[in-house]
C-alpha cells in the first residue's frame, strides 16, 4: 500500500509541476504580447481629415497645476495642411527653466507628434496611434521617457499625460486663454 501511496504522491507532484510550468509559459507569452504591443489598436493609415481634426489644439494654453511662483504654457498654431507648430515654456518667476519646440506633422499616411528639447541631439518623433475628435495618443517605445504622450480636450481644459507605457506617469492640466 505504501508503494501505491508513494507512486500516487510522485505522480501528483509531477502533475503539479507540469501545471506550474504551463501557467508560467502562458504568463510569459502574455507578457511578451503586451510588451510588443500585440492586441493594441493597430495604426491605420491617417488622412488629411484626421489631421484636420486636431484643430482643437490651436491656441494659448496656460498650465493650471503649477506650484506657486511658477508658470507654464503651451501655444499651438496651424501653419499648413501638414503642420501644426507649438512651443512649451516653463518659468520660475521671470527665469525660463524649460523650453520645448513642438510639431504635429502629417507625412504620407502617418501623423507624428514631434518634441525638440535641448537635452536631445535630434527631435523625437512619436507616431499617433489613437485619434478621436478630442484626443490623441502618440508613442515611441524606443525613447527613454516618455514613451507615450496623451493629449485630451475636456471642455476648456487640455489634459496631457506622459508615461513610460507602464506605471510611471506625469500629468499636466492646461486651461485655454
Amino acid at each position: 500500500m505504501s508503494d501505491f501511496y508513494n507512486t500516487l504522491q510522485h505522480l501528483t507532484a509531477r502533475f503539479e509541476i507540469k501545471k506550474m510550468i504551463r501557467l508560467i509559459s502562458v504568463l510569459i507569452l502574455l507578457l511578451t504580447l503586451q510588451l510588443t504591443g500585440y492586441g493594441q489598436e493597430a495604426t491605420r493609415p491617417m488622412t488629411q481629415r484626421d489631421f484636420n481634426s486636431l484643430d482643437w489644439i490651436i491656441g494659448e494654453w496656460q498650465r493650471s497645476d503649477v506650484r506657486p511662483g511658477f508658470t507654464a504654457r503651451e501655444s499651438w498654431e496651424k501653419v499648413s495642411d501638414t503642420l501644426y507648430k507649438g512651443i512649451g515654456v516653463s518659468m520660475k518667476g521671470t527665469d525660463t527653466t524649460f523650453v520645448e519646440h513642438l510639431r504635429i506633422e502629417f507625412k504620407s499616411d502617418k501623423i507624428f507628434y514631434v518634441a525638440d528639447v535641448e537635452e536631445n541631439e535630434t527631435p523625437t518623433y512619436f507616431e499617433l496611434i489613437q485619434l478621436t475628435d478630442k484626443c490623441f495618443v502618440s508613442q515611441n517605445l524606443k525613447h527613454d521617457f516618455p514613451k507615450v504622450i496623451d493629449y485630451r480636450l475636456d471642455v476648456n481644459e487640455l489634459i496631457v499625460v506622459i508615461s513610460d507605457a507602464g506605471t510611471k506617469k506625469m500629468g499636466f492640466v492646461f486651461r485655454k486663454n
